[in-house]
């Protein structure tokens, strides 16, 4: 049977938020503080190994995406990309930029540079990437290697047109604190699927500021960041 998509996840209620898990203590969320973990790191496992069962008719691919954490004075901050409306797949969804992995790419770093910097135009020589976080894999048979990296602030993006709708930047303190985390079930025509939601918006823009829907896999990723990180 075929899974149904999840079009409209702002709909789905969420049933349960983290409140009871502790967030990563801002010491561990500075740039020295990832270096060394990603240097040596703990014995752990990801929460959360994919999105479930596949859609019928999809072939596996490989793919990486890049977790960019902009290493402010006064802290690490993750930029994320708003993909344009009328894209065929994932159309207005929050992403972490990346793609699938090309031939030509040395390794799967390269692939999530390159693809970095053609979304965003965000340029590799401001990047330091730190290392992987366990392969995600998506309900389009995906398998997704997130990559995460430091970057140095004063880049100026220049945006894929037609794909990148808007980039912008959430506080990471925010994004490893799990009472900000909401799960959802998704019920549909005897079809179950659960997903993990991170609302954001910047309070600091004024009370009309975009609420930011973090969702799915993007969510799921950042959620094994935070089990890496606070293992």
């Amino acid at each position: 049977m075929a899974r149904p998509p999840i079009l409209n996840p702002h709909a789905v209620p969420y049933s349960s938020v983290d409140q009871h898990l502790p967030a990563v203590a801002a010491a561990q969320l500075t740039s020295a503080a990832l270096r060394a973990r990603f240097a040596n790191p703990p014995d752990w496992q990801p929460e959360l190994a994919g999105d479930g069962g596949l859609f019928p008719g999809c072939e596996p691919a490989n793919a990486a995406v890049l977790l960019p954490l902009v290493a402010y004075s006064d802290g690490l901050r993750l930029l994320l990309t708003r993909r344009t409306d009328h894209l065929r797949e994932h159309a207005g969804q929050i992403s972490l930029p990346g793609g699938r992995v090309d031939p030509q790419d040395a390794s799967l770093e390269a692939t999530a540079l390159r693809e970095t910097e053609e979304e965003t135009g965000l340029p590799c020589a401001m990047i330091e990437v730190l290392g992987r976080l366990p392969v995600y894999t998506t309900v389009t048979a995906y398998q997704v290697t997130p990559v995460v990296a430091l970057v140095q602030p004063g880049f100026e993006l220049k945006l894929q047109e037609g794909e990148v709708a808007e980039a912008f930047e959430v506080p990471l303190q925010f994004l490893m604190t799990p009472a900000h985390h909401r799960h959802h079930v998704f019920e549909f025509a005897g079809d179950r699927r659960q997903f993990l939601s991170m609302p954001w918006r910047n309070t600091e823009a004024g009370d009309d500021a975009r609420e930011y829907f973090i969702w799915g896999a993007t969510a799921a990723m950042l959620r094994n960041f935070y089990r890496f990180l606070s293992a």
